[in-house]
């Protein structure tokens, strides 16, 4: 994407937004409600901003982000934790809102957007994220109130046994509503079925990679993995070679795709059972293992997708070719195919007990 020359940083809190356009060196602070957001969009036209830059806020940027994409602007969200790192370069150690906004309008044009870096907005695929992350959260919340049962009892154990029952209410109704936001989508249908093909992967890794994974079948299985964040990181210096770890990534989704990838490669996929064998028996941990398997899976994953095919263990079992996918290979060119009849439509239930079948 090329760089935008009239960019705003803006520092997002459930209060206030603070804005510092680049070009200008102006700066605003206004309440993070909707006069406040009317009056920062009318200076963002005054000051002629085509591009905003801001930090993933826990949410608190959604309907910022939503408006200022509907004035006309473009949006880019960044990951905090690089902001800070640019920060700490820089040798800014002071840190308040003002700062912030400002750091952020210099890390975006240090840090320009890479080419094909996936940001367009998706108004379906942010109502499927929305909801999941939603049921993401009540189901930690549930796990954590599970936890605590166990150690109480009279009347606060009885709270605590109402809570989990309404949790398990709410999360059975985020089932039915993910499940028909995606079959009311005609492309995350067919997506759905194909996907649904595949022995171990189940609607809770459907729906993640449908929210969270866009570049599923766009974009190569190195880029995927790092995405995903199960690449594995080198940590050499001279001659030392030390352990490769994986890092960074979209941490949610990795978290369902390794639960998946636990059951499948443990019990129900023979592909992903064959490679977490053979690397067990050729002496590596079972966590490396597993992550071997899960990108494995996601290439797997990502071939199906870019080729319009639905699962062939038989093409699965073919050795990775460990070249770069080509655009040819990888990217598709096609849409996808509309669902035919009787195919997936969402109904299976998600498990609400993790990211499995």
């Amino acid at each position: 994407m090329p760089q935008k020359e009239r960019l705003v940083g803006l520092d997002v809190s459930s209060s206030q937004v603070d804005g510092y356009v680049l070009a200008s060196t102006a700066a605003r602070s206004v309440q993070n409600d909707a006069a406040g957001r009317a009056g920062l969009l009318a200076w963002l036209r005054a000051e002629g901003v085509e591009l905003a830059v801001l930090e993933a806020s826990g949410g608190c940027e959604r309907t910022l982000v939503r408006q200022l994409r509907t004035a006309g602007i473009e949006v880019r969200v960044v990951d905090p934790r690089r902001v800070r790192a640019y920060a700490r370069a820089l040798g800014r150690r002071a840190k308040n809102d003002h700062i912030d906004a400002e750091v952020i309008a210099r890390f975006a044009q240090a840090c320009p957007a890479k080419p094909g870096e996936h940001s367009e907005h998706d108004p379906a695929r942010e109502a499927v994220a929305s909801l999941l992350a939603t049921r993401q959260d009540l189901l930690e919340t549930r796990i954590s109130m599970a936890n605590r049962l166990g150690h109480q009892d009279g009347p606060a154990r009885q709270v605590l046994a109402r809570v989990i029952a309404q949790l398990e209410k709410e999360i059975a109704g985020l089932d039915r509503l993910i499940a028909r936001a995606i079959a009311d989508h005609p492309p995350f249908q067919a997506l759905a079925r194909r996907l649904d093909t595949v022995p171990g992967v189940g609607p809770v890794l459907i729906a993640a990679l449908i929210a969270w994974l866009p570049e599923l079948g766009r974009a190569n299985r190195m880029k995927l993995a790092a995405l995903a964040g199960v690449a594995p990181y080198d940590e050499d210096s001279g001659n030392s070679r030390g352990p490769r770890h994986i890092a960074g990534g979209r941490t949610a989704l990795r978290g369902v795709l390794y639960m998946v990838t636990l059951g499948a490669a443990t019990r129900s996929n023979p592909v992903l059972m064959a490679t977490y064998q053979r690397l067990r028996q050729a002496g590596k941990e079972a966590k490396v293992a597993l992550v071997a398997c899960m990108r494995k899976l996601l290439h797997i994953l990502n071939v199906m997708i870019a080729r319009e095919q639905d699962w062939n263990p038989d093409a699965a079992t073919r050795p990775v070719d460990e070249r770069p996918a080509t655009a040819g290979s990888v990217l598709r060119t096609d849409p996808m195919k509309s669902p035919k009849p009787g195919g997936w439509t969402g109904a299976r239930p998600i498990a609400a007990g993790g990211g499995g079948a």
